[in-house]
């Protein structure tokens, strides 16, 4: 049976580069992997092509030859490379572990077993007077540390730990089958390269113990919801002495009685009475960094005018500038009217015009005339 063209297997052109080479290699690979595919013969069958187009298109050397005499260019006597491709299966080792080491049970340090902790998470909310002044805040994670007893090795103080004699301390086993050959993570040690007789009796072998630990967070005034604060190393203790992972705060603020933010900008809604509205007044408001400013009114303010107090809304993060905050006036209608009220009302309203209610009366003018035009 004749064999298939090395850059149709792949799905490649001739003139393919080296990164598109490769690309198209793992997609192929993924796609016929025996794992993906248990019991299909010819899928195990694609796999072992795309294994061997790869082998061969990825060396310079071999590419040229192939280009230049096709598959007679590595059969025994024409010439070639001879051999087939069992000399140079090891060259698959690093690809695959890119590609299935998770499906394999993930990728492991080979240096002694040390493998790097995990990273953790620690949601934090604060208030946003604390959000704009800043804080340091004390907080307790229960996190894995090194074992002190065995100082992290596993191993019961007195002994240490000898290396796993299935993979002889590479942490990898290799099964083959012809020309072709991939590695695994070893069962025996799981991947670490060596194995524990006399277990630490603290930490049954693992290196590390849980325990709580408090450590000191600093909150930078001008923190806005959803930021993330990165300590390094201060995560889960690495496994056998292996480096600590990361601790990740992510930070959220709660919302305020009076106050609404955007950015750096503060909003607040300040209602006024009616009377307040229509003649003038003023008020005071109190901004987070405690100073008071009174607002003016002025005669005829309407619902959602707006007033800037300049610099008074939150800092601006590792900087000297702050926005502003903005005071959102909304009327209020009168309710709950006694008699008297609603009398004085009820002459006021006698005694308006178009003059008193400018926007109103434009409005519904405006709506008539279109009425009337549709009713023509």
């Amino acid at each position: 049976m004749a064999k298939i063209d090395y850059y149709e297997m792949l799905g490649v052109a001739r003139s393919v580069g080296e990164k598109e080479l490769k690309s198209a290699y793992r997609k192929k690979a993924m796609q016929f992997h025996p794992d993906r595919n248990p019991d299909d013969k010819e899928a195990e069958r694609n796999f072992k092509e795309v294994n061997e187009a790869y082998e061969v298109l990825k060396d310079p050397q071999k590419r040229a030859a192939y280009d230049q005499f096709g598959h007679a260019a590595f059969e025994q006597g024409e010439g070639g490379f001879g051999g087939g491709f069992g000399a140079g299966t090891g060259a698959f080792s690093d690809i695959f572990e890119d590609i299935f080491g998770e499906m394999m049970g993930g990728r492991r340090s080979r240096s002694g077993g040390r493998e790097r902790g995990t990273d953790l998470r620690y949601n934090m909310e604060v208030s946003l007077e604390e959000a704009f002044t800043g804080k340091t805040a004390e907080i307790s994670v229960p996190t894995a540390v090194t074992c002190e007893t065995c100082s992290g090795s596993g191993a019961k103080p007195g002994s240490s730990p000898t290396v796993c004699s299935t993979c002889g301390g590479n942490g990898r086993v290799r099964a083959a089958s012809g020309f072709f050959s991939i590695e695994r993570t070893c069962p025996a040690c799981q991947g670490r390269g060596e194995v524990i007789t006399d277990p630490c009796e603290d930490c049954n072998g693992q290196g590390r113990v849980t325990r709580e630990r408090t450590l000191s967070v600093n909150i930078p005034a001008g923190i806005e919801d959803g930021v993330r604060i990165r300590l390094a190393g201060e995560g889960e203790a690495g496994s056998r002495n292996g480096p600590a992972g990361d601790l990740y705060i992510f930070l959220s603020v709660r919302p305020h009685e009076f106050f609404q933010r955007d950015g750096t900008d503060l909003f607040c809604r300040v209602p006024i009475s009616m009377t307040t509205a229509a003649l003038g007044g003023e008020f005071e408001v109190k901004a987070l960094d405690g100073t008071k400013t009174r607002v003016k009114v002025p005669e005829g303010t309407q619902t959602g005018k707006q007033f800037r107090l300049k610099a008074k809304g939150m800092p601006v993060m590792r900087s000297h500038g702050s926005g502003d905050l903005y005071i959102q006036i909304v009327t209020e209608t009168p309710q709950n009217l006694n008699r008297r009220q609603r009398e004085l009302l009820e002459e006021f309203e006698q005694i308006s015009s178009e003059k008193n209610s400018p926007e109103s009366a434009g409005f519904f003018t405006r709506m008539k005339n279109f009425l009337d035009g549709l009713a023509e």
